[in-house]
C-alpha cells in the first residue's frame, strides 16, 4: 500500500476513536443534563409570563408615547404660532414707540408754535386796538371832510352853472364869428382847416419855428430810479414833463436842467403821458390798471380814472378839446373818456392789444397801434372800426401825428419807422438804419414840429435822426449808457428830449 493510503486509513480510525469517545461522554452526562433542564424549563414559563406582560407593558408605552407624540406636535406648532403673534406685537410694540417718539417731537414743536402764535395774536391784538382807535379818528375826520365835501360841492354847481353861462355865451358869440368868416370869404384859411394844417389860432401858433437837427448834448437830467418811459414837453414850451418807474411825474425846466414840481399820487409805473392843449392837465398811463388825471398848476390829482382791468399804455387827448382823453390797456380795450365829467363814456374790444394811440387833428378819429403790426382808425362816436392797414411784421411800439395830421408815424419791433397818409393810409416812406433797435413794446418816436424829421431811440444807446424827405440819417446821437425807450421834441424847434432804462434823461441842441 502507498503512504497515502496508510493516512487515509489512519485518520479513519482517528475518526471511529473520537466517535466513541463523543458517545461514551454523552452517556455519562445524559443524567445530569436532565436533572439540569428540569428547572431551567419552569424558569422558561414564568420568564415567558414576564415576557408576555412586559410586552403588553411596552404596547401601552408605544400608546402613550404616539399620544404624546401628537400632543407634542400639537404643542410644537401652537407655541411656533404663539412665538410668530409675539414677533408680531414686538414689531408693532417697536413701531409705536417710534410713533410715540414723533408724536412727542412734534407735540413740543406745536407747543413752541403755539406760543409764537399767542405772542403774535397778543400784537395782533394790541395792534388792532390802535387801528380801531385810528378809524374811530378817521371816521370822526371822514363826516368832517363828508361836511366839506358837501359845502365843496353846493359851491362846485354854483360855479358850473356860471361856467355854463358863459359858455352859453362864447358859443353865441363862436357863432356869430363863424358866420362872419363865412361871409368874408376867406378860402385859403378855409382849405387849411380842411386839410388839417395847423390852426393859426391857436394860442402860441405865433411862436412856431424851424426845427433844428440835434448834433449836441445840451444837458443831462437824472430823472427817475428804475428807468423813464415816457416824456414830453408843454405845448409851446420848453418845460419837459416825464414820467418812470418811480410811480412819479417830474416837470422839468429844460434851459436850467433844474426839477420844476413833482406829482404824486401815481400807484403803479408810469408807462405813458398826455397833456391838454392848454397845459392845465396831466393825465398819466399807469400799470396800476388806472389813469390819473393831475392840475398841473396846484399838483393836485383831479381825477383817477377807474375802469381797465390791466396795465393802461397809451393814452391821449384830443387835440381841439380838453374834455376827451383816449387810453388803451392790455385788456384788449380802448375807452375814451369825459374829463369834465370824469368816466368812461365808450369803450372799444378787440382782439389785439393796443400799444399806442393818437387823435386826429379834428379829434374824430383815434389813431392805434396794435400788437398784431396792424395800423387801425376808428369813429370816437360810434366806436366803428374806419379802415385798417398791416404796418408792420411785428407790434407796434409808437404812434406820432404830424402837426398838419395829415401824416401818421409808427414804429414797430421790427426795426421800421413808416410814414402814413392819413387819408388813404398809403405808405408815404420808410425809415431804417443798419444799428437801430427798438428796445421795448412801448418805445417812443417822435417828429419834428415842422414835420421835416424823425427820431428814434435805440437799444444800443443811439438816438437816430432821419429826414423826411430825404429819407436818410441825417444825425446820430451817442450819449446813452442803456436802451433810449422815447423821446419828444420841442414844439419850438429845439430842444430835443430822450429817455433811457436807467432813468436818464438827455436834452440835444
Amino acid at each position: 500500500m502507498s503512504q497515502e493510503e496508510l493516512a487515509r486509513e489512519a485518520i479513519k480510525h482517528a475518526l471511529k476513536a473520537l466517535r466513541k469517545r463523543h458517545l461514551l461522554e454523552e452517556v455519562a452526562h445524559a443524567p445530569a443534563y436532565i436533572a439540569l433542564s428540569r428547572p431551567i424549563i419552569f424558569q422558561g414559563s414564568e420568564w415567558k409570563e414576564k415576557a408576555e406582560n412586559l410586552e403588553l407593558e411596552l404596547q401601552q408605552c408605544y400608546k402613550a408615547q404616539s399620544r404624546l407624540s401628537e400632543q407634542l406636535v400639537v404643542e410644537v406648532a401652537e407655541s411656533r404660532a404663539s412665538k410668530a403673534a409675539l414677533e408680531e406685537k414686538e414689531a408693532a410694540f417697536t413701531d409705536l414707540q417710534k410713533e410715540l417718539a414723533q408724536t412727542r417731537d412734534e407735540c413740543s414743536q406745536l407747543k413752541v408754535d403755539l406760543e409764537e402764535k399767542i405772542k403774535a395774536l397778543e400784537l395782533v391784538v394790541s395792534e388792532n386796538h390802535s387801528l380801531r382807535k385810528q378809524l374811530e379818528e378817521m371816521i370822526v375826520k371822514a363826516k368832517n371832510a363828508e361836511a366839506e365835501n358837501k359845502i365843496l360841492v353846493d359851491r362846485w354847481m354854483l360855479q358850473k352853472m356860471q361856467d355854463a353861462e358863459r359858455l352859453n355865451e362864447a358859443n353865441a358869440l363862436y357863432e356869430e364869428m363863424v358866420d362872419r368868416l363865412k361871409a368874408s370869404g376867406l378860402e385859403k384859411l378855409a382849405q387849411q382847416q380842411v386839410d388839417g394844417v395847423v390852426r393859426q389860432s391857436e394860442d402860441g401858433a405865433e411862436c412856431f419855428v424851424e426845427s433844428t437837427i440835434p448834433a449836441a448834448c445840451k444837458r443831462k437830467i437824472t430823472a427817475h430810479e428804475g428807468g423813464c418811459a415816457s416824456i414830453m414837453f408843454e405845448y409851446n414850451s420848453s418845460k419837459l414833463i416825464s414820467g418812470g418807474q418811480d410811480r412819479s411825474i417830474k416837470m422839468w425846466d429844460t434851459n436850467t436842467g433844474s426839477l420844476s414840481r413833482t406829482l404824486y399820487g401815481c400807484l403803479g409805473s408810469v408807462l405813458d403821458l398826455s397833456l391838454t392843449h392848454d397845459n392845465r392837465s396831466v393825465i398819466a398811463a399807469s400799470s396800476s390798471n388806472n389813469l390819473y388825471v393831475w392840475d398841473a398848476n396846484s399838483g393836485r390829482v383831479r381825477h383817477t380814472l377807474t375802469g381797465h382791468i390791466d396795465k393802461v399804455c397809451a393814452v391821449d387827448v384830443s387835440k381841439i378839446s380838453s374834455r376827451h382823453v383816449v387810453s388803451a390797456a392790455y385788456d384788449r380795450t380802448i375807452k375814451v373818456w369825459d374829463l369834465q365829467k370824469g368816466y368812461c363814456t365808450s369803450t372799444i374790444v378787440f382782439h389785439s392789444n393796443c400799444n399806442a394811440l393818437c387823435f386826429s387833428t379834428d379829434g374824430m378819429t383815434i389813431c392805434s397801434g396794435h400788437v398784431d403790426g396792424n395800423l387801425r382808425l376808428w369813429d370816437i362816436h360810434t366806436g366803428k372800426l374806419l379802415s385798417e392797414v398791416a404796418a408792420h411784421s411785428l407790434a407796434i411800439t409808437s404812434i406820432c401825428l404830424s402837426k398838419n395830421g395829415n401824416v401818421v408815424l409808427t414804429s414797430g419791433r421790427d426795426n421800421l419807422h413808416n410814414l402814413f397818409d392819413m387819408r388813404s393810409l398809403e405808405v408815404c416812406g420808410t425809415l431804417r438804419a443798419t444799428g437801430n433797435r427798438v428796445a421795448s413794446n412801448w418805445s417812443r418816436s417822435c417828429m419834428s414840429p415842422d414835420d421835416n424829421y424823425v427820431a428814434a431811440g435805440s437799444a444800443d444807446g443811439s438816438v437816430y435822426i432821419w429826414s423826411i424827405s430825404k429819407a436818410d440819417i441825417v444825425s446820430t446821437l451817442k450819449e446813452h449808457t442803456s436802451s433810449v425807450l422815447c423821446c419828444s421834441w420841442s414844439g419850438l424847434g429845439k430842444p430835443l428830449a430822450t429817455a433811457d432804462k436807467n432813468g436818464i434823461m438827455y436834452t440835444w441842441a
